[in-house]
């Protein structure tokens, strides 16, 4: 992977090695966006490959190009230069057969209003060159889209990339705007049909990409900075884990004023930094702990 801060050199330290018998799904090479000539590319010069039974999570601020990214992925907006292969076949000359398998949630929902959900299943399903029959399979639901919540139409939209068979799945930003409740249900959807997919996602949420991320791939201004699993990205960058003792409490019963005193009981083993309270402690544990190693750096 080439270092963005030193262009043609190379700096493999924030980058996992990728582990033999891996069966790339989505291969970006090189790839260049520049809306403007003239301007700072949207993309620039990126480098990544994602794989069949993974979720892979982009990572990056508003404007790192994470979006742009993702348009590309699909065809919905032109490269500037090199180009990307998805399932081997380049976007530039087979877009059409790679739309076949291809499953698309965007950032924002696009749905027909007063389509059912079973209609919407049947009509993406038919775009897809599935049968009647095929379509139909799965179809419960009756509302018109209009009268869904705005959580229930954020789920119909991420269910709706994985209609027609879809390997390969792109989610720009797919739990957006939901209650703790939808993002949830969203999060159980991805981890029950990974497997035989490529799942590409993007999302601002760390605890997101760390729950469901199989590799994290983190962008900044149109160039990819770090990638590989949560793991090995918290042993290249965090300090350690917090970790929170609950202590049991002695209530001593004040003769004076009548008042309730609390006692912790928590202590702060090897002097790891411990921050301490009446009725909690906590203990940051350096990453050395859990390397595989057993060395700190």
């Amino acid at each position: 992977m080439e270092d963005p801060d030193h262009p043609g050199g190379k700096n493999d330290s924030f980058f996992e090695r990728e582990l033999p018998g891996l069966v790339p799904g989505v291969c970006v090479k090189n790839l260049v966006k520049i809306f403007e000539p003239g301007t700072r590319p949207a993309v620039d010069r990126l480098n990544i490959t994602f794989y069949e039974n993974q979720i892979t999570a982009i990572l990056g601020h508003n404007g790192a190009g994470k979006t742009t990214t993702l348009s590309i992925l699909t065809g919905l907006l032109p490269v500037t230069s090199e180009t990307v292969l998805i399932g081997g076949k380049d976007i530039e000359t087979s877009l059409d057969a790679v739309r076949q398998s291809l499953g698309m949630c965007p950032q924002h929902n696009i749905l027909f209003q007063h389509l059912t959900v079973a209609e919407h299943i049947l009509f993406y399903a038919q775009l897809k060159g599935k049968s009647w029959e095929e379509a139909q399979l799965g179809m419960e639901r009756n509302e018109e889209a209009q009268d869904l919540s705005g959580g229930m139409q954020r789920k119909l939209s991420v269910a709706l990339a994985f209609v027609g068979d879809a390997k390969v799945v792109i989610l720009d930003e797919p739990t957006s705007g939901v209650d703790p409740y939808s993002k949830r249900s969203i999060w159980d959807l991805l981890l029950k049909y990974r497997s035989g997919r490529t799942i590409i996602m993007s999302t601002h949420h760390m605890d997101e990409a760390d729950l469901l991320g199989d590799r994290i791939a983190i962008i900044s201004q149109g160039r990819l900075y770090c990638s590989g699993t949560p793991l090995f990205l918290k042993n290249c960058f965090g300090k350690g884990f917090y970790l929170t003792l609950v202590c049991k409490m002695k209530n001593i019963q004040s003769q004076r004023s009548g008042c309730e005193v609390h006692v912790c009981l928590g202590r702060s083993p090897n002097g790891l930094g411990s921050v301490q309270t009446v009725s909690w402690a906590n203990y940051l544990i350096p990453c050395c702990y859990f390397s595989l190693h057993g060395k700190c750096n």
